[in-house]
């Protein structure tokens, strides 16, 4: 089934967990944004590599940047047009393997 967007109540607690964890809400549209710094490049794949691990199996993509030991995260859940719970899951899951 589509993934439902945040409730008003959902979106309150993720927003408040989201700007606790350095996520930023985009200005142009329903999604957060973050960037992360890492030692060096492999450092920085490493934990991309992670990260779409978890993605591939809730079946639910980050748009990302990656330049040398930087990595810029954008989510959003596509199916439904903004933020979902999707998106909580997985920044929490981001927040704990950095």
């Amino acid at each position: 089934s589509t993934p439902a967007k945040l409730t008003e109540a959902e979106r309150k607690t993720a927003l408040t967990y989201f700007s606790e964890n350095k996520w930023r809400i985009c200005a142009d549209r329903d999604a957060i944004y973050r960037e992360f710094t890492f030692d060096d490049f492999v450092n920085a794949w490493g934990f991309m590599s992670k990260v779409a691990i978890k993605a591939e199996k809730m079946d639910h993509h980050p748009e990302w940047f990656n330049v040398y030991n930087r990595v810029n995260i954008t989510l959003s859940t596509h199916d439904c047009g903004g933020l979902s719970m999707n998106d909580v899951r997985l920044a929490t899951f981001i927040d704990e393997n950095v």
